[in-house]
């Protein structure tokens, strides 16, 4: 069986329609054009706006001509992440997806369900002439995952509807009503390289097998950074005089907790640098067994001398800082501890020919935890000789616990399953605090089916929560004919 065989048909034909079409954030002009002409062959309005925004609206069904619009709202852009022994070319490729017991992954890549199902729900309810709904919009943004630059690019004006649905959360059965706010930490500098000493040996030295994961849902759970772990090793290395770094590249997502890293040193004694690698990597399988299992991969081998390395004091201090650097968790919620409140995500090391560059994106439902946090690490990377700016930044989406739209859905769950769903805020970023920018009237609430492991080769999302997700949506279009 194909995923496009699975029910509800309608979300899952079209999450395989998407799947087909490269869309990598930075690159998705070809699925916005999909998406167009997808909601004109449907009878509905759709454009593109000034930020490259997909805009879709519907009319009301007979009967619900006078209801509050309701708009549903997701983001076309996928994280790009492959596994090492991955071939795939994100912006020509299609995913390759396969069924697995009652998930749905893709072979070696991102599924791109987040937030593909989102999109693909959307989609579903458009093409459906039979469902009741009232004055209907879709809209879909661009580049969520580099940015949110869509939702930045939002005007006021656009958007008629009075409730916004937000596709994008990732627990079915959870209904989020207020997410943390985040700011790129980037931190840069330029120096001279110096010649290689004659009789060097360069090593390359690689750790991948890491589980990586969101940088903001699984932050909290102690998972391996491979920048952190390679720098452990790279201290060692420099301050017992075994090497000199040459070059140092890990991640390459903000948003995802960087999965490998590679260093090339130069060293005269090759043996010892091995004794150190694989002292390092039983330790750290070691000490993250219960996280990682055992598959922490480090390995060192010859590799051509370059003809140039870093400085050794600026190796060191480049060194130093990523040790020094606050990487994961630093509060929770004092209100709701089970909450994190800040933190951040040491995400990409490049350094090579005479630049280097470490971006790291901080998060926090307080603005002024998440200014202090990225203070402190612009104090820590300045100490090295970098230059750090901060770039954007947007405010967390702040709890409306008194919506009438989240109390009319909390209603609606219980009477179709029974129970009453979770009601939450979550350390992810959503687009949701961005929109009500501009639109600071509208009534929100974010939901979606059981993805796991999103922002990383082990993305998957649950088939039964993909049916209750989308009869969820149906029942509370259907249930808004009262709202004016």
């Amino acid at each position: 069986m194909e995923i496009k065989d699975l029910n509800p048909q309608g979300v899952w034909r079209n999450f395989h329609a998407l799947t087909q079409i490269p869309r990598p954030s930075g690159h998705t002009q070809q699925v916005a054009y999909y998406l167009v002409d997808f909601g004109r062959a449907h009878g509905a309005e759709a454009f593109i706006d000034e930020a490259g925004n997909v805009v879709m609206r519907k009319g009301a069904t007979p009967g619900y001509e006078g209801c509050a619009g309701v708009i549903l709202q997701a983001h076309m852009d996928m994280v790009p992440q492959k596994t090492k022994e991955s071939n795939h070319d994100f912006e020509a490729d299609p995913i390759e997806t396969y069924i697995d017991g009652e998930w749905v992954r893709a072979r070696g890549t991102t599924l791109g369900s987040d937030d593909g199902m989102g999109v693909a729900a959307a989609m579903a309810i458009i093409e459906d002439d039979s469902l009741e709904h009232g004055p209907l919009e879709v809209l879909i943004t661009k580049d969520e995952e580099t940015g949110m630059y869509g939702a930045f690019g939002l005007k006021g004006g656009v958007l008629q509807g009075k409730y916004l649905l937000n596709l994008d959360s990732e627990t079915e059965g959870e209904i989020t009503i207020g997410c943390a706010g985040g700011m790129d930490v980037v931190c840069a500098m330029e120096y001279k390289e110096e010649p290689t000493a004659e009789g060097d040996q360069a090593y390359r030295i690689a750790l991948k097998g890491l589980r990586g994961g969101h940088s903001g849902l699984e932050i909290n759970e102690g998972r391996a950074n491979a920048i952190k772990l390679l720098g452990r090793l790279l201290f060692a290395a420099v301050n017992t005089g075994l090497a000199t770094l040459c070059t140092w590249h890990g991640g390459n997502m903000r948003n995802a907790i960087p999965r490998d890293a590679e260093a090339v040193v130069v060293g005269a004694d090759g043996e010892a640098l091995r004794t150190l690698v694989e002292k390092c990597r039983t330790l750290f399988n070691q000490e993250f067994e219960a996280i990682e299992h055992g598959n922490i991969q480090l390995t060192i081998e010859p590799c051509p001398t370059p003809p140039l390395r870093m400085p050794a004091e600026i190796g060191r201090n480049l060194i130093n800082a990523i040790m020094a650097a606050h990487d994961g968790v630093l509060r929770y919620i004092p209100t709701i501890p089970d909450i994190v409140e800040t933190s951040s995500n040491l995400a990409i090391i490049n350094a090579e020919d005479g630049q280097a560059e470490v971006d790291i994106l901080a998060r926090s439902s307080a603005d002024s935890m998440k200014l202090w946090l990225c203070n402190s690490l612009r104090a820590c990377f300045a100490m090295a000789g970098m230059a750090v700016e901060f770039e954007g930044a947007y405010s967390g989406w702040q709890p409306n616990t008194q919506s009438p739209l989240v109390a009319r859905m909390g209603e609606v769950y219980e009477r179709m399953y029974g129970r009453k769903p979770l009601v939450q805020v979550c350390h992810a970023g959503l687009e949701c605090g961005i929109i009500a920018t501009h639109y600071p009237d509208m009534d929100m609430a974010s939901f979606g089916p059981t993805l796991r492991s999103p922002h990383t080769p082990d993305e998957r999302c649950l088939i039964p929560s993909v049916a209750r997700f989308y009869d969820f949506i149906v029942e509370i279009l259907k249930e808004m004919k009262n709202e004016r």
